[in-house]
């Protein structure tokens, strides 16, 4: 992505976790809840089956701000995470970002979703980037 980021401008992409991925997240973090891990366990919660890390679900945004949108570059400022419903390994997921205002010193708010394939909403949140190429004048 060349072009400098607009207001109102929006991006999505899908994406999924492992089990796998689940248990990396936990090996570097440390956050061994069974909930995430053991099915035993995670069946006797109100889940009744394993669900990942809210985090790890959230973490979708890094990838995306610094790959795709804005993209390389891009330093992560700040993001606030309010998350609505679990998520689950091995489960096509979207996650969408709008430009809600473009700031001064090359940054943006934009807002951060991950909703489910039937649209229903599952993390929702914003965040602030900076981006001294493909945001600002």
């Amino acid at each position: 992505m060349s072009e400098k980021l607009h207001l109102n401008q929006t991006f999505s992409t899908d994406f999924s976790f492992s089990q796998q991925d689940v248990a990396d997240f936990a090996r570097v973090t440390g956050d061994n809840n069974p909930v995430h891990l053991d099915e035993d366990f995670a069946s006797t919660t109100i889940f009744k089956t394993r669900i990942m890390h809210g985090m790890l679900g959230a973490c979708v945004f890094s990838k995306v701000f610094g790959t795709m949108f804005p993209g390389e570059g891009t330093i992560y400022l700040s993001q606030s995470v309010n998350f609505l419903k679990p998520m689950y390994v091995d489960t096509m997921y979207s996650a969408h970002f709008e430009v809600l205002e473009i700031l001064e010193k090359n940054r943006a708010r934009i807002s951060t979703a991950i909703l489910t394939q039937e649209g229903k909403k599952v993390v929702v949140g914003e965040a602030v980037v900076m981006n001294l190429e493909k945001i600002g004048e």
